[in-house]
């Protein structure tokens, strides 16, 4: 009967030894925080198109010498413009003036036009800019949401500085500026 005690007495061990082995391989779980942010951002967009400068032509009816009744020029597009949070569109413009023109024109004649300037797409109502207002309110739109698309820039609405009756002083070249700029809300 000796004999026979040994093998229970190396199975008893085993017993005791595989618990142990199984509870040193338990996995061990733990929770890491990830912190960061994205700061607010606009970017105006990449003009699109035939370049970036409205090519009105000849300004004159060369019959009358009156500003044509007909200007017009291609809009132009601000191709993927976007702000990631609450903003806001503004245009600004300034007339177009004669630039080698010097001194005071004479009566009947005016060395500067005035024209309606907007920006269209971002907000539902076009941002309008008109160079002879004594004030723009619609020249600034606040959009609530973050936003991306084309903005569509456009002139039109063209006029004498100083009245209809008024002919522009020969020039070579009547330049005026439109500024599109998109910028975080506050």
């Amino acid at each position: 009967m000796r004999h026979l005690s040994r093998p229970l007495v190396a199975l008893t061990a085993l017993t005791l030894i595989a618990p142990a082995v199984a509870q040193a391989a338990a996995p061990a779980s733990g929770t890491v925080t990830i912190n960061s942010n994205v700061a607010p951002l606009c970017q105006g967009g990449t003009l699109s198109g035939a370049g970036s400068t409205f090519e009105l032509g000849v300004l004159i009816d060369t019959g009358t010498g009156l500003l044509k009744t007909t200007l017009s020029a291609p809009p132009k597009t601000l191709a993927g413009a976007f702000c990631n949070i609450k903003s806001t569109i503004s245009i600004t413009a300034t007339p177009m003036l004669a630039q080698s023109f010097t001194g005071s024109p004479p009566n009947g004649f005016t060395d500067a036009v005035d024209y309606t300037a907007t920006a269209s797409g971002w907000t539902p109502r076009a941002a309008r800019f008109t160079t002879d207002a004594s004030s723009n309110p619609d020249a600034s739109q606040t959009r609530a949401t973050a936003f991306s698309g084309d903005i569509t820039v456009a002139i039109g609405s063209f006029a004498p500085v100083g009245g209809a009756t008024l002919r522009p002083v020969a020039d070579p070249s009547y330049l005026g500026d439109v500024t599109v700029t998109l910028a975080v809300a506050s």
